[in-house]
């Protein structure tokens, strides 16, 4: 196996998670009857660019299919992210009727409805029929393919090219990097700017960050390996943000090589940063999968210990990360009664391995439990604001980073 930029060949284990399904591949019922593929769940660290990389065996036309389940709109936080972002970036770019806006991976439309209010001309793209159809709905014009240089190029013969190009959680997910971003090279107009926003790697490190590892993410990426990946294609990196969201993540902006604008300082620190952290060095990879199985371990004994003291437990949010760890943790309904999820879209159907029916939230102050694992850590400020389990004397409890539990 070789590295996906740079054709190094791959020795370096980083992670291993053992097998799983796809995790965001819900089952319905008659689902459960029926043989469950998986896949393994590896990563590799190229010491070459440092890229981390899952383990080819997925593709990803089996992982975003038609009735894909995730929806970006169920996070309230996220729209109001989104919403600030497109607020900033339009002032920052003076963008406009006369402007042109691409987002690649858009979802169900929950940024680029707000440059449609604006009255800015903008375009998604998204293979994804279940969010495209979301999308269109609400006056999000939609493109359904998968980007890259192809795409592209057929935006760029038909007049359009964009003056920003924007990517929310979706460099991590394309097989072919290099390819997605020579594509966003040949769809930026000579003064565009691009601006995608990813988990840091080095925040999934420093915080045991390993339930964000599922088989979409084909990449993990720090700034100075993205910045070697722009750089091949004759793209580069000005600017960059540190954000809190996904448990921290980068936003970069992007321009084409020989553009004007200067680098400013923040790229050049953490840069640095990211060095002194050990990124460019194997040890701090090396010594990752024994923080995982802590992490993992410490949950596991924690919920053995609450059902042999006779606790009710169940899950809230059916999120990617959730599925990560509870089918590397093994986890089945003999210790978790069930999964609570806003999302319309995965209610009543299954999570993928532990076959744990997912409910409205409602049913929470049906049953009751004890306990209630927020499986997306990243909104738990969010769920405890939605959900008072105090009422009948329940408590949530986060596994990731470590174990803590909330009143």
């Amino acid at each position: 196996m070789k590295c996906r930029h740079c054709q190094n060949k791959l020795e370096h284990v980083f992670l291993d998670l053992g097998f799983a399904p796809p995790s965001n591949d819900y089952l319905n019922k008659c689902d459960l009857k029926a043989p469950e593929k998986t896949f393994p769940l590896k990563l590799y660290v190229c010491d070459g660019c440092w890229l981390v990389q899952t383990e080819d065996y997925s593709q990803a036309n089996e992982l975003f299919s038609k009735d894909y389940a995730y929806f970006s709109s169920t996070s309230k936080s996220w729209l109001d992210h989104s919403a600030r972002y497109v607020e900033k970036i339009s002032t920052n770019l003076g963008l406009s009727k006369n402007s042109f806006v691409i987002e690649v991976a858009s979802n169900d439309g929950y940024l680029l409805k707000n440059f449609v209010e604006a009255g800015v001309p903008c375009l998604g793209i998204e293979p994804t029929d279940s969010t495209a159809d979301a999308a269109e709905k609400i006056g999000v014009p939609v493109l359904r393919k998968f980007f890259g240089v192809e795409v592209a190029r057929e935006l760029a013969s038909s007049g359009k090219k964009a003056d920003l190009i924007c990517g929310n959680n979706v460099y991590a997910h394309v097989p072919d990097i290099n390819d997605f971003t020579e594509g966003l090279k040949i769809a930026l107009k000579e003064d565009g700017v691009i601006n995608l926003e990813f988990p840091h790697l080095m925040r999934l490190i420093e915080n045991n960050q390993f339930d964000t590892v599922y088989h979409e993410h084909f990449s993990y990426l720090s700034l100075s390996t993205v910045a070697e990946i722009f750089s091949s294609v004759g793209l580069r990196i000005f600017d960059v943000e540190e954000m809190p969201t996904h448990g921290g993540s980068l936003r970069i902006y992007g321009c084409h090589a020989d553009d004007t604008r200067p680098t400013i300082k923040s790229v050049i620190d953490l840069l640095a940063n990211e060095v002194r952290f050990g990124l460019k060095a194997l040890n701090v990879y090396q010594s990752f999968q024994t923080k995982a199985n802590k992490v993992k371990n410490d949950f596991l004994f924690f919920l053995i210990e609450q059902k042999r003291l006779g606790k009710s437990i169940a899950g809230y949010g059916a999120a990617a990360k959730g599925n990560t760890l509870m089918n590397y943790a093994g986890l089945k309904n003999d210790l978790i009664d069930f999964v609570c999820d806003a999302a319309p879209s995965k209610q009543n159907k299954y999570m993928p391995g532990s076959h744990l029916p997912i409910l409205h939230p409602a049913e929470l102050a049906n049953h009751k439990p004890d306990w209630v694992v927020i499986f997306p850590w990243n909104i738990a400020k969010e769920v405890q604001e939605q959900e008072n389990v105090a009422k009948w004397g329940g408590k949530f409890v986060v596994a990731v980073p470590e174990l803590r539990i909330f009143n």
